[in-house]
């Protein structure tokens, strides 16, 4: 019996020892963050993480914004020469082009301050009212620096809004 009860102690701490290896392993080989590539998690890249995902880069290399947990995805692309904003609105894979009926997104920057609205720019094949591409312009966006604010809209007569950081 004392045979027994030291082999099934010798069981038991292998198979937590195995396990214990088992997850390490596994934590070790996911990479903590797709949004700057980096094996660090710090509290900015958290803030990329929505409902278990993070965003990396959009296909146009701008900054995606999450609406309505995942239903679309907003991308925010900048070019300062031209003093003009552009968001493209993508579906929950965060590539494919999501036409939308909305009047426009309003972009909510924090420093410089500003508000603009950026009125769709229907992409070719786009059309009924729908778009996946809205452009504004704006002074203040000559102003080269990773922007910080707010996307939103109200589409099909629901409102939808998200936060972005272009530094994170």
């Amino acid at each position: 019996m004392k045979n027994s009860l030291f082999t099934l102690s010798s069981v038991t701490a292998l198979l937590s020892v195995s396990l214990m290896a088992g997850c390490g392993d596994k934590a070790a080989q996911e990479p903590t963050t797709q949004q700057t590539g980096t094996s660090s998690t710090t509290e900015s890249d958290q803030s990329h993480k929505i409902e278990g995902h993070a965003h990396g880069a959009g296909p146009h290399g701008g900054t995606i914004v999450d609406w309505g947990g995942g239903t679309y995805h907003v991308e925010l692309t900048v070019d300062h020469d031209k003093q003009e904003a552009t968001a493209y609105v993508l579906g929950s894979d965060e590539n494919t082009p999501e036409p939308i009926t909305a009047e426009s997104i309003l972009l909510t920057i924090k420093e410089p301050q500003m508000q603009l609205e950026l009125m769709p720019a229907p992409s070719s094949g786009e059309a009924g009212g729908k778009s996946s591409r809205f452009v504004g312009t704006n002074d203040g966006l000559a102003t080269v620096m990773e922007y910080e604010g707010t996307m939103s809209a109200l589409v099909d007569g629901t409102p939808y809004a998200g936060n972005f950081n272009e530094g994170e």
